[in-house]
């Protein structure tokens, strides 16, 4: 059975986000055995997909697992596996996808890239609670924004980018906070380096200490940002030692994440289900 490891959201090996992917023949094995594949890959996510038959809203069936738990959306996986079907020949310009969160769908484009059409995240504006401060290092916390209604996480605005860079969290303490995850952004310190603003992403409670790039979480750091910047166009630049690079483009409801994505590992998995 093959498996790859794909780098999502970069153009070079060992950048962006790295997440497995598995093509399936038929439906798909049994979740303890899809959940015992994520946690022997043991990276933030692997994708397992297969064909769904020609006519319906989709042409794949898609779900992602982290390590430790099963997830509803992801970005970096979803264009993980994009890349592989487009490159394996399975699949040209745009590809459907049925997952738990709905119908997503993903373009490769002309140059390589692929862009995802993911829901866009709701933002309730929310007061920050103290065990978040106290897990962030006790920075200064200027805004916090509540996504519960779709990706579950909470958005930390701090102050600065090298703020966010240097962040240090208490990771057992943002885990006891029972959150999906924490986004903590800032505006980037020079946009002529080719982004607009910074992020990082913290998800211990599904074993993730920290995400280098969230797809997921730019369909709410989108609208954020758009409403500061006054444009619907962006760039992001997430991660801390490990960074990659998400074009976002907000229309309306929806939230358009644009990368590059390079395959890695390319190899077989002995153990079948």
């Amino acid at each position: 059975m093959r498996i790859r490891i794909v780098d999502a959201f970069s153009d070079r090996p060992f950048g962006g986000n790295p997440a497995g992917v598995l093509l399936l023949d038929g439906g798909f094995p049994p979740d303890a055995w899809l959940q015992q594949v994520a946690a022997e890959v043991a990276l933030s996510e692997t994708a397992f997909a297969h064909p769904l038959p020609p006519g319906g809203d989709a042409d794949w069936a898609l779900r992602w697992f982290t390590p430790a738990a099963e997830v509803d959306m992801c970005g970096h996986a979803t264009l993980a596996t994009a890349h592989v079907l487009a490159n394996s020949g399975l699949a040209t310009g745009t590809v459907r996808f049925s997952a738990r969160c709905g119908i997503l769908t993903a373009r490769t484009n002309p140059d390589g890239t692929v862009t995802l059409d993911f829901p866009t995240s709701s933002l309730t504006p929310c007061d920050a609670p103290a065990e978040i401060a106290g897990a962030l290092g006790g920075v200064a916390i200027l805004s916090v924004h509540d996504t519960s209604e779709h990706i579950g996480d909470l958005v930390v605005e701090l102050a600065d980018e090298p703020t966010v860079r240097a962040l240090r969290p208490d990771l057992a303490a943002l885990r006891a906070f029972g959150r999906r995850g924490i986004i903590v952004t800032a505006p980037a310190e020079d946009p002529s380096r080719g982004y607009d603003f910074v992020s990082r992403g913290f998800f211990p409670l599904f074993g993730i200490d920290e995400d280098p790039v969230t797809g997921s979480a730019h369909t709410a750091l989108a609208p954020f940002w758009a409403a500061r910047l006054g444009r619907e166009e962006m760039t992001g630049l997430q991660g801390g030692a490990r960074t990659g690079l998400v074009r976002v483009r907000l229309a309306g409801d929806r939230t358009l994440l644009t990368g590059h994505a390079v395959t890695v590992i390319d190899g077989e998995l002995l153990s079948r289900p």
